[in-house]
């Protein structure tokens, strides 16, 4: 293998000939192999993307030859179109507050730029990783940024996800309101509830946590480009400072804005923690709703099996025809995970020391993570259980009628004492609450049908002064 040799403040390493990476990054990949996973590829055009931004600035400053800023925006597009991404070879988790990760993009441009300027790899004299690439940034302003632009290209497959389990939970909502069911508190019985109205619970809880991640995008668009090293924007033009934002904005797409204080923007990693935080809050009811489905599908023959989720695989290496809802059994997996790299993440904020955190790049690899795998799992949740759920109306059925907890609606007529000996009697006997209160003498036929209708337990009575509603308008979002 043919080599070049290169040089940086600690001395020299031998780079393979045809690397676009340099010494930087060849000594950092060498000194990090810790999770065997390089930048995630939308971080990587982050960082593309703003090194064009700042190319275009420098040039209109007139800070930047014309020539060079044209070789260093064509090689940030080549990046941004998807070339040379396996020349970011540190990983993902590094010391240094992601200085390698700035000098492997330095380095890959500088060397790309050079190339397209007719020069060999490594001939720094003609564009500088560092000096031109690099030209009125700092590590510590261009790191975080990309950090928040690759949260802005990651959310909305979340947010799109989100809204397709919503949109089914929905659906199966108006299939299944018709179907009534027991309801269930501390896992005993309780009252009636329809089918539907769980599914629409389960969607309600969904939509706020699409409202939240919505609104968290919100606080990605600020960021600390121009803040240099420590937010006093060191070695930077004021033409610099006063239009890398607009520029930023044009590369991106995106309605960036500079925070109007960069020192707290480059110290302060609390934006990040709140989108974790609402991630979090996500899996934890996602989790929710996966548990709730595999207990009401339990059985088939000796559990709850009010519904039936889809056959996605076999589900023992022993016992034949068992079918496990693997699906909710990912997704709370997912969810766990989500959890702890929510910790993950708030430690690392927290543990940022006076004008820097230098904790940024596991804070981003846990954050990524978090939302890549949320939206793959909401995914098949999706498209591998929910919109294949059916009901089990006759089981559903016969639960209720088996069930005392009906004589909560009692109440209001017998009174709580009575209709606690009639729950008792019933448990003792067998027989159903049906039975013992005409047994009793307690109420008419007419009136404990009327009482026990199963459908006027589980929807608000209106009055004939009240305009009629349905449910789907009661309760719209």
């Amino acid at each position: 293998m043919k080599i070049r040799k290169e040089y940086d403040s600690i001395g020299s390493l031998n780079v393979p000939e045809n690397a676009y990476y340099g010494v930087q990054s060849l000594r950092a990949s060498k000194n990090f192999s810790i999770t065997n996973k390089r930048l995630h590829p939308k971080f990587i055009i982050s960082l593309a993307e703003i090194k064009k931004a700042c190319a275009i600035t420098n040039r209109n400053a007139s800070l930047l030859d014309s020539s060079l800023a044209t070789a260093i925006i064509n090689a940030c597009d080549e990046i941004i179109s998807g070339k040379l991404h396996d020349e970011f070879i540190v990983d993902a988790i590094q010391g240094g507050a992601g200085t390698s990760s700035n000098m492997n993009a330095n380095e890959v441009i500088a060397n790309r730029a050079i190339e397209l300027l007719g020069g060999c790899k490594g001939d720094y004299s003609i564009i500088h990783p560092n000096d031109h690439v690099n030209m009125a940034q700092s590590t510590n302003d261009v790191f975080p940024t990309a950090g928040k632009l690759t949260v802005l290209k990651l959310l909305p497959d979340a947010i799109n996800e989100l809204q397709r389990l919503y949109n089914a939970l929905e659906l199966k909502s108006l299939e299944f309101n018709n179907i009534i069911k027991m309801g269930r508190t501390q896992l005993q019985d309780a009252v009636p509830i329809r089918l539907g109205q769980s599914f629409h619970a389960f969607a309600s809880v969904i939509k706020r946590d699409i409202n939240r991640l919505t609104k968290a995008k919100e606080e990605m668009l600020i960021v600390n480009i121009g803040a240099t090293a420590i937010g006093t924007s060191i070695n930077v033009s004021s033409e610099y400072l006063y239009n890398i934002e607009n520029n930023l904005k044009k590369v991106t797409g995106l309605d960036i804005r500079q925070a109007s204080d960069l020192i707290d923007a480059t110290q302060n990693l609390d934006g990040f923690v709140s989108v974790s935080g609402i991630l979090k809050t996500c899996a934890v009811d996602l989790s929710k709703i996966a548990n709730d489905l595999r207990l009401l599908s339990s059985g088939p023959k000796t559990g709850i099996g009010e519904i039936s989720l889809p056959a996605m695989q076999n589900g023992s290496s022993i016992m034949p025809g068992k079918i496990n809802p693997v699906i909710p059994e990912v997704v709370s997996q997912v969810a766990f995970n989500i959890i702890g790299n929510d910790f993950t993440i708030t430690m690392a904020a927290e543990s940022g020391q006076l004008e820097l955190n230098a904790f940024e790049p596991v804070l981003f690899y846990n954050l990524f993570e978090s939302i890549e795998t949320l939206t793959n799992a909401v995914m098949t949740f999706v498209d591998n259980c929910v919109s294949g759920i059916t009901a089990n109306e006759d089981r559903c059925k016969e639960l209720l009628e088996i069930s005392v907890g009906i004589t909560t609606a009692l109440c209001p007529y017998i009174g709580y004492k009575e209709s606690s000996y009639i729950a008792k009697t019933a448990l003792k006997t067998g027989k159903t609450v049906k039975e013992i209160v005409l047994e009793e003498e307690l109420l008419t036929k007419d009136q404990i049908e009327e009482i026990l209708d199963p459908v006027s337990m589980t929807q608000v009575k209106i009055s004939s002064a009240e305009k009629a509603i349905t449910v789907e308008e009661k309760y719209a979002i």
